[in-house]
Order: C-alpha cells, then sequence, then structure tokens
C-alpha cells in the first residue's frame, strides 16, 4: 500500500518528519518499507516563460529561443521543439540539472549557437499525458498551471509529494486504505481524526423505475449496493485528484473510472461502474455462473466460468466476475451517459479461487480476499457520488437499491486488564487501557471489548492485549524471563 502524505494530511496531521513518520507507524505495527519523494530524479529544473522566438541562422529545424527564468535578463536556449510559442511557460532544465535516467545538463553549443539549458518534455520529467492530459507527448510541455518564471517546478506542478510504502499483513486488510493507515496514525502520534461522513445531495428520480438488483446468492454476497448517476461528463480529473493517484501508484484515466480508483485507495472499497447501456433490461443480478458460461473481460480475454464462480449478470450475460473484474463492454466510454456504480461486499474465500482460477489477480480481488468491512459500502458509494457532484461529473441519483442479507455481529472479546498485564508484564491501568482500545474505535463495555467491523482479525483476549501493547510502545515493556515449569518423568 503506497500511502500519499499530501492525502494523509486531510485526515490527520502528525506533526513530523517523514522518518519520524515512518519509524512510529512501523512502531505501532504498521510496517514501512520505504519511502520516496515525488520528482527526486529531476533537479534543477525551473519555470520559465518564452519571451522570443527566432529562426537558427545555420539550420531549418532548430529555433533559438531567449527565456525569462525570473533572473535580471533572459537565457539562451536553443531547441528543435515545434510546438512552442511565445509567451508559453515551460520547464527548463538548467545548467547543472539533472534528469531522469540519469540525463545531466551541460553547456553547449548547436550548430554554432550557445545553449544554456533545454526545454523539457512531459517524458523528460518522468510524467505522462495521464498526469497532464492538456500536454502532448512528443514536445515541449507547455505548462498551464498557475505559476511564474523561476519558480521549482516541483513545486509549479505538484511533482512534490512523498509516497510511503506500508507492507500490510493479510490480516489488517483495513489498513489498504487512507482512512485506515490515518486512523492508525492519529492513534500512533496521539493526534485527533478529520474524518467527516461523505454527503451528496443528489436527484428525486426513483431508481427503481429503472434498475433491479436481484442477489441469488446471499451466502457469497451478503451485501450489495446499487446507484446511478445521469447525464455523465466524461472528462480528465482535477490536478489534486491526479496526482494523489499518480502517488498512489494508479494511472489516472477520466473522472469517473479515477472516482472508482480514488474511493478504493481512500476507504479501501473497491466499486464498479456499469455503463447503464450494457446492463440488458436495466435488471442487475448477483449468481453463480451456469456451465459453459463465458466472459470477456476488461481486459480483453474470454475467460471460461465454472458454477462455483460468483458473477454479476444481467437479463441475459454475465457481465463481470464478483469481486475480480468486469466485463468488456461495462466500462466507461467517451460516450457514455449513464453510470451504475456498485458497492458490494463479496465472501473472501470464493473471490480469492475465482481470481486464482481465472489467472487474473486484480486491485479489487487482492483487497476482497483479505475481507472488507461490510458496513463500509453503503459509506463507499456516498463518497463516490460526492466526489461526483464536486467534479461535476453528472448528476447523481439520491436514492440507493440495497440488498442486505448480513447475518454477522460485532464480535465480543473479554476484557481483563489484569490478565492483560500479567500476560504482558506491565502495569498499565485499566483506564490507560481502555483509552487505548476506544481510540482505536474498539468500544469497551464493563468486561467485554467490541470489534468495531472493519477489524476482522479480533476475535480473542490475546489480540486485545496486543492492541494495548503496540499503542503502549513494545520498546516500553520490560523485558522477563520466560517463565514454565519443567516436569522430570521417570522411565
Amino acid at each position: 500500500m503506497n500511502l500519499s502524505m499530501k492525502w494523509l494530511a486531510d485526515y490527520v496531521d502528525c506533526g513530523v518528519s517523514v522518518k519520524e513518520f515512518c519509524a512510529g507507524m512501523t512502531m505501532s505495527g504498521s510496517k514501512v518499507e520505504t519511502y520516496e519523494t515525488e520528482g527526486d530524479a529531476v533537479k534543477n529544473v525551473i519555470v520559465g516563460k518564452l519571451v522570443s522566438i527566432t529562426p537558427h541562422e545555420n539550420s531549418d529545424h532548430l529555433q533559438v529561443c531567449q527565456v525569462d527564468v525570473g533572473g535580471d535578463a533572459p537565457i539562451q536556449i536553443v531547441t528543435g521543439a515545434q510546438n512552442i510559442v511565445e509567451g508559453a511557460l515551460v520547464p527548463v532544465a538548467m545548467i547543472g540539472a539533472d534528469l531522469p535516467g540519469g540525463v545531466h545538463i551541460k553547456k553547449g553549443k548547436l550548430r554554432g549557437v550557445e545553449s544554456n539549458g533545454m526545454l523539457c518534455s512531459l517524458g523528460e520529467l518522468g510524467l505522462t499525458k495521464h498526469d497532464f492530459p492538456y500536454a502532448i507527448e512528443d514536445g515541449i510541455f507547455l505548462i498551464e498551471e498557475d505559476c511564474k518564471p523561476g519558480q521549482d517546478i516541483h513545486e509549479a506542478i505538484g511533482l512534490n509529494d512523498t509516497s510511503v510504502e506500508f507492507e500490510i499483513t493479510s490480516n489488517r486488510p483495513d489498513c489498504l486504505s487512507v482512512v485506515g493507515l490515518a486512523r492508525e496514525a492519529a492513534v500512533t502520534f496521539g493526534k485527533p481524526l478529520n474524518l467527516k461522513a461523505p454527503e451528496f445531495h443528489g436527484s428525486e428520480d426513483k431508481l427503481s423505475d429503472s434498475l433491479s438488483v436481484a442477489v441469488e446468492n446471499a451466502q457469497l454476497c451478503p451485501r450489495y449496493i446499487a446507484g446511478m448517476v445521469k447525464n455523465v461528463k466524461i472528462g480528465p480529473s482535477p490536478r489534486w485528484m491526479r496526482e494523489r493517484l499518480r502517488a498512489s501508484g494508479v494511472r489516472p484515466i477520466n473522472n469517473l473510472v479515477d472516482i472508482t480508483n480514488y474511493v478504493m485507495l481512500e476507504y479501501g472499497q473497491p466499486m464498479h461502474a456499469f455503463d447503464q447501456r450494457y446492463v440488458k433490461d436495466g435488471k442487475i443480478v448477483v449468481r453463480n455462473a451456469k456451465d459453459g458460461e463465458t466472459i470477456t473481460t476488461l481486459d480483453g480475454q474470454e475467460r471460461q466460468l465454472s458454477p462455483e464462480m460468483l458473477i454479476i449478470a444481467d437479463a441475459e450475460k454475465p457481465i463481470a466476475v464478483a469481486g475480480v473484474m468486469g466485463g468488456e463492454y461495462s466500462g466507461i466510454m467517451d460516450d457514455t451517459n449513464t453510470v451504475i456504480f456498485e458497492s458490494a461486499y463479496f465472501e473472501p474465500v470464493q473471490v480469492r479461487r475465482t481470481a486464482k482460477k481465472l489467472g487474473m489477480r486484480t486491485d479489487a480481488s487482492a483487497r476482497y480476499e483479505k475481507g472488507l468491512d461490510p458496513d463500509g459500502c453503503q459509506r463507499t458509494l456516498k463518497r463516490a457520488m460526492e466526489l461526483v457532484e464536486l467534479l461535476g461529473a453528472g448528476e447523481p441519483v439520491a436514492e440507493f437499491i440495497e440488498v442486505d442479507n448480513r447475518t454477522a455481529k460485532p464480535a465480543e472479546i473479554p476484557f481483563d486488564p489484569d490478565w492483560i498485564n500479567r500476560f504482558l508484564g506491565t502495569e498499565i491501568s485499566r483506564e490507560e487501557m481502555v483509552k487505548t482500545l476506544e481510540s482505536l474505535d474498539i468500544q469497551v463495555k464493563g468486561d467485554v471489548c467490541v470489534s468495531p467491523s472493519f477489524r476482522i482479525d479480533l476475535e480473542r483476549p490475546a489480540d486485545i492485549a496486543e492492541e494495548v501493547a503496540r499503542i503502549y510502545g513494545y520498546n516500553n515493556i520490560p523485558s522477563t524471563v520466560i517463565r514454565g515449569v519443567a516436569e522430570a518423568q521417570l522411565t
């Protein structure tokens, strides 16, 4: 899990350096593998403004540019790019600059004319058109951001986020999300968690008039929620969203697809978006596949389905493999007008077996197979609708269609502070234990701890002791000699 530190700051202000953050999170149980700051390979690149462009006297394809880089006088740079225009803002690699791939910029001459730097393309900065959709791939990057000559390029185009890579163990799927790691960070550093319930307005259209949902296998799909967005406007996502997706290792595509990926990273709950045109008769049926059924998935591969696999179907055919990947015609296209959002809980073992048998492991299946929070489905869908309104990407319908067959109840675990202290070899007060547990959303009711729905790993008293120990600090627990009783046996 790659965590954007800018994104984390929306939820908690840890007030520490990135090194202190990594050390603290590792000590409290969220192991950090490494961290990386975007644009580290880009050095001494600033924003320049093209003051004038004149033809090179000894070449029919080179141009001589006078570039304002915020100093007392413009600098001269020779380039072969043909897409530049006077007045444009461009990235300028100054003399001594470093670029990805080991490129180092030196002072030189091109066809006898002095050149004091280089104008950069997206690729030369380690970026792609997905990062800046208005730019072109094979020319100089003409910057449309609000910046000025002389400004460092990292700050000017948002190439300055720090991404922290966590190794999340299989028993903590709640930490495969920004919110989950923010919750851990808030407790680790004793800071408040700024977590708000998503809200959206939505239209008063009656969704049930145009869509129906039936779940035929409630054991493999205890909860399924569908929502709809009308009058969809497909386009690029705003820069802040593209930046966060990039820092999390996800390529931006378009606003609707980016919203589903953004919400998956933020809340840990995968979502899928169906183009309503390809949902036959407006019917969604969650069922097991039939003998001989096939589906062509979004990656263009035809997959042979078998009866133990759970699928999402319309009135006629499979349109998605539940928890793994959507079908070929379920994706979002440039002319999509109406979208159906899916937020569901699929049984983990079934998802893992299906993904393995089909030979396809996706970001969605990797999360589903670890076990998600069934209470998070509606919150996730509301967040997606909130983002649709925020981005102006369409008109959400306020009504959801929900099938809820959940029977599981929150785990209740005995709470005995004296036993925990004997188990850990500590002398932590009951009050301090309760404060720690409640900061982790574990309710303490008398001599019982009630596990939150997102903590599927809490089952027994030793698990509660571990929660106390990791927040108290393993390094604060005194060393003790192993105690036991050895019995001699006569033979």
